[in-house]
């Protein structure tokens, strides 16, 4: 049986906060952001992949390897995206622009390493960079 990765968990200190970053940039459905009795709030995308927001002990920043990543179909597309992210005043900690690999990472709003990124069909997986 193939196993599927369904959702990510993240410490957050503004979780209304959180919500609209990912709504605003990954396609995140606030609508169906629903209230755990642990105080956790799962919203989900498109797809049904969730993230489940919890409230943060503290505001100690995580290295900076872990991260997650969203796909783009098109370079365009995580240029576009790139360009409202930097209009928007969010700070990129990273970013690659090549024949080859075309990505950035962001912070979001609790210090959380985002990658987006977009390769051509025949990159193999191996040359990715993490």
């Amino acid at each position: 049986m193939p196993v599927k990765l369904n959702h990510l968990a993240l410490s957050v200190r503004d979780q209304q906060r959180s919500i609209d970053f990912y709504a605003r940039y990954f396609g995140f459905d606030p609508s169906t952001a629903r209230r755990y009795p642990d105080g956790v709030i799962i919203v989900h995308d498109s797809a049904g992949f969730a993230l489940a927001l919890g409230p943060a002990d503290g505001s100690d920043r995580a290295p900076s390897f872990p991260h997650f990543g969203f796909d783009l179909d098109a370079p365009e597309a995580a240029r576009e995206l790139r360009a409202r992210l930097l209009t928007d005043g969010i700070r990129l900690v990273e970013e690659e622009d090549t024949d080859a690999y075309l990505g950035f990472k962001c912070l979001d709003p609790d210090d959380h390493v985002i990658e987006v990124a977009w390769e051509p069909e025949e990159a193999s997986p191996s040359t990715a960079p993490g």
